[in-house]
C-alpha cells in the first residue's frame, strides 16, 4: 500500500525535528491531570490572565467599545463608559473602514504605526520611521517571519543564548536551519561573555555553518536577567565585527524588578554608538500586548521594527505579511492602546496608573518570594529574577534520581518535574525544553500566580523536594549543599 501525503513516515521532516516544550509532555500531563479533578496551577507558561491578573480597564473598554460600535450610538453610553474612552474607540474606527471585521493594511493599520513610532522615539530619544514598523498577531509570528526571511537552509546557523525560549529552536528546525548555541553563565548571574560568542561562532564555522544572526532576549526568558548597557555595546559591536543581523527579543522590557539595571532598548545602544556601526548594523526588535504588565496574551498583538535594512528587503517582508492578508484587528488597537496610554489629566489616567503599578509592584514581590523560596530548599540554587516573568532554579539532583530517570527513559529534569506535578499539581517546565550545560538541570516556572497563593505554593514545593531528596538521596556517600 503506497504512503500517503500526510502519514506519519511521509511528513515534513522539519516538523517532526520541531520542539516546544512550553507545551510539551508536563503540560499534556498536567491536561490529563485536570481532567481527572486535580488543582493544577499552570505556571508553565508566562500567561497573566490565566492566572488571576485582572485585565487593565481602559483598554478594555476601548475596544469593547470598538467591536460593539452600536454602543455609542446610545444615549446612555456615557454613564458606563469615560469620555477618554469613547473618544479613543471613536478615533479608532475612524481609522478602520468598515471596522474591526475587516482587514486592515497587511503591515498594520498606519496611524498605529505611527503610534508606535512615536513610542519608540519617546523611549530611545531617536525618531523613528512608521514605515519600518510592522504589527503581527503576537511578537512569535514576527520573530518566525523574520527568521524565515534569514534561513536559506541547513547551512544557515541563528547564534541563540542558551538556556533560551524553545519558540527559537522550534522556528530554526521548522525553516531548515541550525541553531548555534551560545551558553549563558549561571554563576555570573546569567550573563554573556563575548569571548563565548566567538568560541560559538568559530565552532559553527568549523562545521561549515554560515552564522547569519544572533539573537537576544533581553529582559531573559527563562532566565530574568536584564543586560547592561555595556553588555549590549560589546554584543552590537561583536555582530558588527561578525557581520550578523541582531534580533532582539524585548518582550518583558516593562518587566524589571530592580533599579540597577533598567532596560535599554538595543536600538537605543546601536544608535548611541554613532556612524559607521548605528548606519551599517542590520537590527530587528520585538514587542507585544502579551508580556508587561498587560498579560493581553490571548489577544495576540505584537510588532517588530527594522532598522538599517535595504528598501528591496522590506518590500520582500511586506509581501510575506501580504501572504496572510492582515495582522488582527483588535490586537492592533490594543496595541496602539498600549504604546499610547492615557495621559495625565485624562478622566481615565489615574484609574490606569494605579492598576498598572499595582501589577508591577506585586510582581516585584512576587519575584522576591519566589526566589527566596527555592533558595530556602535543599539542593536548589536560584538566581534573583532581575526581569521577565519566570524564575529558573538549578536542581541539584542526587545520583540516584539520574539513575531511577535514566531507567524509565526519561530526561532527569524531566523526571523531576513529572513527580512534581503528580504530588502538588504545579506544572512547570524542564530546564531540558530551554538547554543547558550537560549534567545541571533546572526547571522554569512563571512568577504568576497570584501574590496571596504564592506562600503556599512555595511551601508544597518545599515539602514536596524535601521528600524527594530523602528519597533519593545516598546519605552514606551524597553530600547535601
Amino acid at each position: 500500500m503506497s504512503r500517503k501525503a500526510l502519514d506519519y513516515d511521509s511528513i515534513n521532516e522539519n516538523v517532526k525535528k520541531a520542539q516546544y516544550a512550553v507545551r510539551g509532555e508536563l503540560y499534556l500531563r498536567a491536561s490529563e491531570l485536570q481532567k481527572e479533578g486535580k488543582k493544577i496551577i499552570f505556571t508553565n507558561v508566562g500567561n497573566p490572565h490565566a492566572l488571576g491578573q485582572k485585565p487593565l480597564t481602559f483598554p478594555r473598554q476601548v475596544v469593547a467599545l470598538c467591536q460593539a460600535p452600536f454602543l455609542l450610538e446610545d444615549p446612555n453610553v456615557g454613564l458606563i463608559f469615560p469620555a477618554d474612552a469613547i473618544a479613543r474607540a471613536k478615533h479608532y474606527l475612524s481609522l478602520i473602514p468598515g471596522g474591526l471585521g475587516a482587514y486592515s493594511d497587511s503591515r498594520g493599520i498606519p496611524a498605529i504605526r505611527k503610534e508606535v513610532a512615536d513610542f519608540i522615539g519617546r523611549r530611545d530619544g531617536y525618531p523613528s520611521d512608521p514605515e519600518l514598523i510592522y504589527l503581527t498577531d503576537g511578537a512569535s509570528k514576527g520573530v518566525m517571519q523574520i527568521l524565515n526571511t534569514i534561513i536559506r537552509g541547513a547551512g544557515d546557523g541563528i547564534l541563540v543564548p542558551v538556556p533560551q525560549y524553545p519558540l527559537y529552536s522550534a522556528a530554526i528546525a521548522l525553516f531548515g536551519g541550525s541553531l548555534v548555541p551560545y551558553y549563558l553563565e549561571e554563576t555570573a548571574n546569567w550573563g554573556l561573555d563575548v569571548n563565548d560568542l566567538r568560541q560559538s561562532v568559530a565552532q559553527a564555522r568549523s562545521k561549515g555553518i554560515n552564522v547569519r544572526a544572533m539573537v537576544i532576549i533581553n529582559p531573559g526568558n527563562p532566565t530574568g536577567q536584564c543586560l547592561s548597557e555595556a553588555n549590549l555595546r560589546e554584543i552590537l559591536n561583536f555582530c558588527f565585527q561578525e557581520n550578523l543581523v541582531l534580533l532582539g527579543d524585548e518582550v518583558y522590557q516593562q518587566n524589571v524588578y530592580q533599579d540597577e539595571r533598567p532596560f535599554i532598548s538595543s536600538r537605543k545602544v546601536l544608535l548611541d554608538m554613532g556612524p559607521p556601526i548605528s548606519k551599517e548594523l542590520q537590527l530587528i526588535s520585538f514587542h507585544t500586548v502579551s508580556k508587561g504588565y498587560w498579560g493581553e496574551c490571548g489577544q495576540r498583538g505584537g510588532y517588530f521594527e527594522m532598522t538599517n535594512i535595504p528598501p528591496r528587503t522590506v518590500d520582500e517582508i511586506y509581501k510575506v505579511a501580504s501572504i496572510s492578508l492582515s495582522p488582527n484587528v483588535p490586537a492592533q488597537i490594543f496595541m496602539g492602546l498600549m504604546v499610547n496610554p492615557p495621559k495625565p489629566g485624562d478622566i481615565s489616567y489615574d484609574q490606569f496608573i494605579r492598576e498598572s503599578k499595582g501589577i508591577l509592584e506585586s510582581l516585584r514581590r512576587r519575584a522576591r518570594i519566589m526566589t527566596d523560596g527555592f533558595n530556602s530548599c535543599r539542593n536548589v540554587i536560584c538566581n534573583f529574577t532581575e526581569g521577565a516573568m519566570y524564575s529558573f532554579p538549578q536542581i541539584r539532583l542526587p545520583p540516584k534520581a539520574i539513575d531511577a530517570a535514566k531507567k524509565l527513559g526519561k530526561v532527569p529534569d524531566v523526571f523531576y518535574c513529572l513527580k512534581l506535578l503528580e504530588a502538588t499539581g504545579i506544572s512547570t517546565v524542564p530546564g531540558s525544553g530551554f538547554g543547558q550545560k550537560e549534567g545541571v538541570f533546572h526547571l522554569r516556572t512563571t512568577i504568576l500566580p497570584a501574590e496571596e497563593d504564592m506562600p503556599e505554593i512555595m511551601t508544597s514545593f518545599k515539602k514536596f523536594n524535601d521528600s524527594f531528596m530523602e528519597e533519593y538521596e545516598d546519605h552514606r556517600g551524597y553530600s547535601r549543599m
